[in-house]
């Protein structure tokens, strides 16, 4: 007896049964049948399904001798059910990966309840993909199994058949039987909620629900949208008769009365001349199953008096009205915003005419978000060097409290904002500003740029569409005039710049400022930051930041974080970092799993890690500057080389151990690769190429050359010289062998950086910590607070 029986009928989707079918049979979770009923659809439908039980044995083909629809369908595949759950998944939707294992866990974890409910997410053909707006309602707090009476805000979770699972013997206890028709979900779902005796919840998106650009049933124009009333006569008859159920009148009103309402209001669903039939229909069943104490929201309450009423003229009378209503607002609005824009630019061109500033300066990184990276780091350097000179930040207003105390803090698009660009003598971003910026004589403009390149970037980008989208080059080069002096942490970066980026600026290959906290930090500051972030002390800690993937319209997590997780081992901790451009990694709390995507230091979440794995992300070349373990996950090189394009080929110069497959990279880290002797040497190449001026001064550099005006600037420290913030992890493990030593009498060892474990660099020959020069200005962390 197989652990779940999924349903899947299928009529007029031979386009989308493959992927459907093939969803559920790659699932990581194998103990199921596939009951694939062929509801005599006139397409392939019935020949796919036959391909595919042959090939499968887990495959059961169901071919109807005539089309009854889609609940009767179901019907003639849960008489063939034998499983110990049942699982309905419409032919055009899919699962999505490792759900049936996740929903195997849940069960197993709520002692078996009668219905568990999961969530899904709407993926529309324009490659967008919207999780579920009730998806609150699924949060796994609290106690469980549960009652509905204890979690009545089930009933707003989208009522289908195919975002639960159902154990079979209840089902058959209680009698349930999908109706035919359409709209066949609500005699199905309301009632196997509350004949529930348990209930439990999987707060997780386990099928992606297809909205088709056409061929939705229910989007199209048919008398089949009166079926809605046999259906909601059904769901009352099944309460009265269970007299225990008799509380739920009240709910199941509203709700009828809202879905109703709907349909009605749809104006592509009922066919012209039967919408007075319809609300005819509607009024009588409202006067039939009226309840009392089924209180209707404010919101609601329009609604509920066309159903009530029948008033269908005044119903269009009030959304005419309310539709001017809002079209007015949105033209005023509109008006306000264009006047707004008019009088700021009038402003600025006014400030263009004033004398610059030469003791302002005006910073701004990743187009208006919080106080970081090269900037960030600079905006502390010319405080702590140039004090004379008086600072601004600007962010947008989600932002502000990320900027520290010291500059004066902007909003974009405000008066001060163009005041700030039009007198402040230094410009610092690492992106462009405004692209009305007018640059001025005597304004000195500094491109930090966010990293050192792999992927194409600038003007190599103009062969590679995909990636390009629809950059404007004429206008990036206008932006690059503008540049007086650009930033660079080593000779690969600086070629690479100058190519993608020709103009007349001047190249400071001095480092990147944002990695010198890297250098400056303390084993204390690690420790501080571990506990900020919630790792337990003696995790080891993956900092997980996957890059964004220009091929693909819809971004998803490359790898199954909670699988990795449960192979390490309970030792381990992932910090998931998404790309800033993507939504979070993770959709639902994971066990050992902690979102630190908002998080806004990722040089801090690097201090607090042991180790980084990553794809194509170029904070790999920042983390080899803490001389940390690297792994690279790259599973889809060939598609991004294709897309993006690289500077060249990441396996072939790895900063650390590579995998191919998540499975090799549980390898790596299982079989102790991560920080073995190959990996040590790997990076140690790594960072002699991509890490000569990152040593804890680079900032300074820029400050001294820039403002300052000294010619030559500090040289940088040889990389066998700088001492690295050590991970908690090499600490630990240093602790540990500087007490067995002594213990055994032997002289204490110095604590390594270097994070192999079980490898620590021997004490003989380095130079001493103390005789280090130190760099000036402020040492602590960047974002103490």
């Amino acid at each position: 007896m197989p652990r779940f029986s999924v349903i899947v009928p299928a009529y007029k989707v031979q386009a989308y049964l493959h992927e459907c079918l093939e969803s559920v049979l790659s699932q990581s979770y194998a103990d199921l049948e596939l009951i694939a009923v062929d509801d005599r659809s006139p397409d392939a439908c019935g020949e796919i399904i036959d391909e595919f039980a042959a090939r499968d044995a887990r495959v059961r083909a169901v071919h109807l001798p005539q089309n009854v629809g889609l609940g009767p369908a179901r019907n003639a595949g849960l008489e063939r059910a034998t499983g110990d759950y049942l699982l309905f998944l419409d032919s055009d939707d899919t699962l999505t990966p490792d759900a049936l294992r996740a929903i195997a866990d849940r069960l197993a974890e709520t002692g078996e309840p009668d219905v568990l409910v999961y969530d899904y997410a709407s993926t529309y053909w324009t490659g967008e993909t919207v999780r579920n707006k009730f998806a609150g309602q699924l949060s796994e707090e609290g106690p469980a199994p549960f009652r509905l009476q204890d979690r009545p805000g089930l009933l707003r979770v989208l009522m289908v058949a195919w975002n639960k699972a159902y154990r079979r013997e209840f089902v058959h206890d209680a009698g349930l039987r999908f109706p035919p028709g359409y709209y066949e979900d609500a005699p199905w779902t309301y009632p196997a909620l509350m004949a529930a005796r348990t209930l439990a919840t999987l707060d997780r998106v386990c099928v992606h629900y297809r909205q088709r650009r056409r061929g939705n049933i229910l989007s199209t124009t048919s008398r089949g949208h009166f079926d809605v009333f046999e259906q909601y006569d059904r769901v009352f008859a099944f309460v009265e008769q269970r007299p225990e159920l008799a509380h739920w009148r009240p709910v199941l009103f509203r709700r009828m009365v809202d879905h109703l309402s709907t349909v009605f209001t749809k104006r592509d669903r009922l066919p012209r001349g039967s919408r007075a039939e319809f609300l005819r229909k509607a009024r009588v069943h409202y006067r039939r199953y009226r309840t009392p104490g089924a209180s209707v929201s404010l919101r609601c309450r329009l609604r509920h008096t066309l159903v009530h009423f029948g008033v269908h003229r005044t119903y269009r009378a009030l959304e005419a009205s309310m539709t001017l209503r809002r079209r007015a607002h949105k033209a005023a609005s509109k008006l306000a915003r264009a006047l707004r824009a008019a009088l700021l630019q009038a402003h600025y061109r006014i400030q263009l005419r004033l004398p610059l500033r030469a003791d302002r300066a005006v910073f701004a990184a990743y187009w208006g978000r919080g106080h970081g990276c090269n900037p960030g780091a600079l905006e502390a350097a010319f405080r702590a060097l140039a004090p004379q000179v008086r600072t601004a930040w600007i962010a947008r207003p989600e932002h502000q409290d990320a900027v520290p105390p010291g500059p004066r803090r902007v909003r974009p698009g405000t008066a001060a904002y163009w005041t700030a660009l039009a007198r402040s003598k230094y410009l610092v971003n690492n992106v462009n500003f405004d692209r009305r910026l007018v640059k001025r004589p005597g304004q000195v403009f500094v491109q930090t740029q966010h990293g050192t390149p792999l992927k194409h970037m600038g003007l190599d980008l103009q062969d590679r569409p995909a990636a390009a989208r629809d950059m404007d080059f004429d206008a990036l080069l206008r932006g690059v005039d503008a540049w007086d002096y650009v930033l660079s942490a080593n000779r690969h970066t600086t070629l690479t710049w100058e190519r993608v980026y020709p103009g007349g600026y001047e190249t400071l290959e001095y480092g990147y400022p944002r990695n010198d906290v890297f250098q400056r930090a303390t084993a204390e500051d690690v420790t501080r930051l571990r506990e900020s972030l919630g790792i337990p002390r003696d995790a080891i800690a993956l900092l997980y930041a996957p890059t964004h993937r220009d091929y693909r319209r819809a971004q998803r997590c490359p790898l199954d974080l909670a699988r990795v997780l449960r192979r390490l081992g309970p030792r381990f901790v992932i910090l998931a970092r998404a790309h800033y451009w993507q939504d979070p990694l993770v959709d639902r709390p994971t066990p050992g799993v902690i979102d630190v995507s908002g998080h806004p230091s990722v040089e801090s979440l690097c201090l607090a890690s042991d180790a980084l794995v990553t794809d194509y992300s170029s904070l790999m070349f920042d983390y080899a500057n803490l001389d940390r373990p690297i792994v690279v996950h790259a599973d889809d090189w060939e598609a991004y080389e294709a897309a993006r394009g690289t500077y060249f080929d990441l396996r072939s110069f790895p900063p650390g151990a590579v995998a191919h497959s998540e499975d090799e990279l549980i390898d790596i880290f299982t079989t102790g690769h991560w920080r073995g002797s190959r990996s040590a040497q790997l990076r140690t190449a790594f960072r002699e190429r991509f890490c000569p001026h990152d040593d804890g001064r680079a900032a300074e550099r820029v400050v001294r050359r820039v403002v300052l005006g000294e010619p030559e600037p500090p040289a940088a420290i040889p990389l066998a010289e700088r001492r690295p913030a050590p991970s908690a992890a090499a600490a630990a493990e240093a602790a540990a062998g500087a007490t067995a030593s002594g213990a055994s009498g032997a002289a204490p060892v110095e604590p390594a950086t270097e994070a192999c474990a079980g490898e620590r660099a021997a004490s003989s020959g380095r130079t001493p910590i103390a005789v280090v020069p130190r760099p000036a200005g402020p040492r602590s962390v960047v974002d103490r607070r």
